[in-house]
């Protein structure tokens, strides 16, 4: 096994964002190589203006308990969703879009943040990845 994590982001949800980014950037910080592979609703937000919007996925209430959730990370100095992706990305992380997701959904990569995706691919990107990887998870 490789010193590797690598996980796929399904979920588009606020707070399964910040855990895979969290995970990702903490997989760095002790110096394993991180790749997170963004498909379906993860996928949604590496669009432009995209990674903040996502809902809550528990207790969403009309965007109020995300508001609420927000306010209190804020009081806790928990960096944004922009900070822990820019960090990820300093440290070295991979991103992996999927290109079956976008065919499917319709997001063209126009819409993406291409900046920070360094490829596109299918689920054989994913196996390859992951074959090696000490850590798999699916989020």
């Amino acid at each position: 096994m490789g010193n590797k994590a690598v996980i796929v982001v399904h979920s588009g949800d606020m707070d399964k964002i910040y855990s895979a980014l969290i995970i990702g950037n903490g997989a760095l910080s002790m110096g394993l190589e991180s790749s997170l592979y963004f498909t379906f609703w993860g996928l949604q937000r590496l669009k432009k203006g995209g990674l903040e919007a996502g809902p809550l996925s528990k207790m969403h209430m009309l965007g109020l308990g995300k508001w609420m959730v927000k306010k209190r990370m804020q009081k806790a100095n928990v960096a944004s969703l922009e900070k822990l992706m820019q960090d990820y990305k300093e440290l070295g992380g991979r991103i992996i879009a999927c290109e079956m997701t976008m065919e499917i959904m319709g997001i063209k990569k126009e819409e993406l943040r291409t900046e920070w995706i360094d490829e596109y691919g299918a689920v054989g990107t994913y196996i390859h990845e992951a074959k090696d990887a000490s850590i798999t998870l699916f989020i």
